[in-house]
Formats: structure tokens, sequence, C-alpha cells
């Protein structure tokens, strides 16, 4: 007995300090985001006053609003999409293909991952810039004359732009996760395959994929909330929501009206909103990508 209760202790204060900072740093505060979502409020001054629903109906109407809820839906969809399909097709490579300098490899596709967003927007703004860019150069050279694209001056194409970034930043982190996940299938699977004469690509979807489903569904969510918030660092370093709002995503909006524009309250209600719907839409994709666990 006195065992079970000095095991109990033990684990109870190695518990507690991460639920203690857990419940300070995240329960705590979305709470507050909730209430102050109710309240008019410059965020500086002693005087707020409570409205209710006022903010949440402000935003129904807000046009600028629902631009940065599109182009936040469009970055999820496109990200999520193209990243998915080339992590999974460079880890299956670099996993199962015979091939010389794999760590390196590895490497080289991790690296955008550990660089600063900082960094990614001041080497993307000068291979985007409209006069000096590299990709206008390139695009010249391929049309024989001379391209001069805005890719981040241009409503039509900025927020494809930073699409391309996120993607080129967010590959080699999950091509790592679906390696390890390969790495861990026995040997012996593929090669009761290669007897029966499956080939490659078919063993990867008959072999490969059902058994990383589950961290398939892990990286989903994750894709999810990594979208949201680094589409904002991207934004906040890269173009500040221009043009006229064209690069507007959840965050920035948020961020703008609550520490820009002096609408406390409005800005909580848009965090809210972003709340709701990432957890919402982690849910609903956690349903629908649901499926029996395979055991090897």
């Amino acid at each position: 007995m006195d065992k079970q209760k000095g095991r109990g202790r033990f684990v109870f204060f190695c518990v507690a300090p991460a639920t203690i900072l857990f419940f300070i740093f995240v329960v705590f505060p979305t709470i507050n985001v909730f209430r102050m979502s109710l309240y008019k409020w410059g965020g500086f001054s002693a005087n707020k006053s409570f409205v209710g629903l006022e903010n949440f109906k402000n935003l129904m109407k807000d046009a600028k609003f629902f631009q940065s809820f599109q182009n936040t839906v469009l970055i999820i969809a496109l990200v999520t999409m193209v990243t998915l399909i080339f992590a999974l097709t460079f880890a299956g490579i670099l996993v199962r293909a015979k091939m010389k300098f794999k760590n390196f490899f590895r490497v080289i596709f991790y690296i955008p991952n550990i660089l600063s967003m900082v960094v990614i927007s001041a080497v993307f703004s000068a291979i985007l810039d409209q006069r000096n860019g590299l990709l206008n150069g390139i695009l010249s050279i391929f049309a024989g004359k001379e391209v001069s694209i805005s890719w981040l001056g241009s409503q039509k194409t900025v927020i494809y732009s930073m699409v391309i970034v996120l993607i080129w930043q967010a590959i080699g982190y999950y091509m790592v996760m679906y390696m390890s996940s390969m790495s861990a299938i026995p040997e012996s699977l593929y090669e009761s395959a290669d007897l029966e004469g499956v080939g490659p690509i078919k063993q990867f979807f008959t072999i490969t994929l059902p058994l990383i489903w589950v961290n398939i569904r892990t990286t989903l969510s994750f894709f999810i909330i990594s979208s949201i918030n680094m589409s904002f660092l991207l934004v906040q370093a890269m173009t500040q929501g221009n043009p006229d709002g064209g690069s507007e995503v959840f965050l920035s909006y948020m961020y703008k009206q609550a520490y820009t524009n002096g609408s406390y309250g409005y800005g909580m209600a848009i965090g809210v909103i972003v709340f709701t719907f990432s957890f919402g839409l982690s849910a609903v994709i956690n349903a629908v990508t649901k499926r029996d666990v395979i055991e090897f």
C-alpha cells in the first residue's frame, strides 16, 4: 500500500508541473479569447463594454474577413494535397529504392524546415521579384522575351506564390515522418509481393499506404494547424497582407484587427472562428479517414 501511495505521489509530482503550465498558457488564454470576443475594447484602455454577439454579426458583413477565410481554406487544401503527395513519393523512393547518398538527400530535403520563416520569405521575395527575380529570369529564357510577372503584387498570383513557399518549407518535415513509418514495415512483405510479381507502384498502394495510414491521419491534423500558423508568419514577413488584402489569412487579419486597428474584441471574435474552424475541420478529417488499424 505504501509503495502504491509513493508511486502515486511520484506520478502526481511528475505530471503536475506540465498540467499547471498547460492550464496557465493554453486553457485560460483560450477561455479568455472566448470571453473577450463578447466585448468591445481597444486592448489598452480600461474602458470595455459588453456587446454580446455583435462582433460576430459584424464579421458576417466583413468582406475582408471572408477574403482571409477563402485564402486560408485555399492554402490548407493546396498545401495539404501537394505536400502529402510529394512527401509520400520522396519518402517511398528514399526508403525503398536502391540508391547512393540517401542520407544526403534526407538532409537536403529537411533543411527548409529548420530555416526561419523570415529567412525563407527573404529568399523567395528575391526569387519572385518582378524586376530582378530568378523566376522571371528563367521564364524569360524559355519564352525568348522579357517576362515581368508581379508574383507578389497581383491578387491573382500572390496566394499561389505563398502556397509554393509553404509546400517547399513543409515537404522535408513530413517526408521524414513518413520515412520513419515506412522503415518499420517488415521487408518480408515486399519480398512476398515480389515473388507474386507485384510491381513497386502497386506495392506502394497495397502495402505501404495501408500500413502507415495511422501516421497519415495524424499528419493531416498537423497540416491544418501548421498551414494556419505558418501562413500567418509568411504573410507578416513577406507581404503584410498586400496587395489590398489579397494575401490576408485568418491569423494575420486577426492580428491586424486586434493590435493595429485597436479592435481587440473584434480580433478575438476572429480568434474564436479560427479555433472553431480548425478544431471542426480536424474532427471531420479524422472521422472521414477512420479505418481499422492494420497490424503486422
